[in-house]
């Protein structure tokens, strides 16, 4: 497991800010036992920076139809909605919260050409809040596979301030290759056709790339 390129700069910004803290309460602490401690707590929050940027390895799942998990989290939402913005039309809206704990990489659900693409500027209400998905930052991407459109969304929360995406409208997308990166968690909504199948319920935990979500109608 490697760590995200998406990371480099905050981890070396991170461990030289920690590296100068860590100096500074040696002169100002003195003492031995709070210096280590102060210096173990310090290293902790190193190693959580490093560990929220790891980049896993993963094959994704290919069959026919399967629409996989864009993201490892939990699911959070299962239900029938309207999706106005681009599919215009009733869809199963299927949502996946991303915890800190998480790896927070995106990746493609279905293989086909991008047929739309959209950043929307926006708040930063927590992720869980069923209007986050309408009024915080995001960005919404829609590919079609066997002639049925999917449209996602990249939510950032409370906590994640930059949503990294690399669609571009027009171009192939492969399943399972990545589609970006959320820093500091947040989630990821699914807008199916209203006929698919869906494999989930809510609560339960998947990984990006391994867990089918729906299979698409034939």
């Amino acid at each position: 497991m490697g760590i995200h390129k998406e990371g480099y700069g905050i981890i070396t910004k991170s461990f030289l800010l920690l590296a100068a803290i860590t100096v500074a309460l040696y002169f100002i602490l003195g003492l031995v036992t709070a210096f280590t401690i102060a210096a173990i707590s310090i290293a902790i929050i190193f190693i959580i920076i490093v560990r929220f940027f790891r980049s896993p390895k993963r094959v994704p799942v290919v069959e026919d139809g399967a629409v996989i998990s864009p993201a490892d989290g939990r699911i959070v939402v299962v239900k029938e909605v309207y999706e106005g913005e681009f599919l215009k039309c009733n869809c199963i809206q299927v949502s996946v919260f991303m915890s800190l704990l998480n790896v927070h990489v995106n990746w493609f659900p279905v293989t086909g050409q991008i047929k739309y693409y959209k950043y929307h500027p926006g708040n930063y209400l927590v992720a869980m809040h069923p209007k986050s998905s309408e009024k915080n930052e995001r960005t919404s991407i829609a590919v079609e596979e066997m002639g049925h459109k999917v449209l996602f969304r990249q939510i950032a929360g409370y906590l994640a301030r930059r949503i990294v995406c690399y669609a571009v409208e027009g171009q192939s997308a492969n399943k399972g290759s990545e589609v970006g990166f959320i820093k500091f968690g947040s989630r990821v909504d699914l807008y199916l056709p209203i006929d698919s199948r869906i494999q989930v319920t809510k609560g339960q935990r998947v990984r990006g790339c391994e867990t089918v979500i729906a299979r698409l109608p034939e």
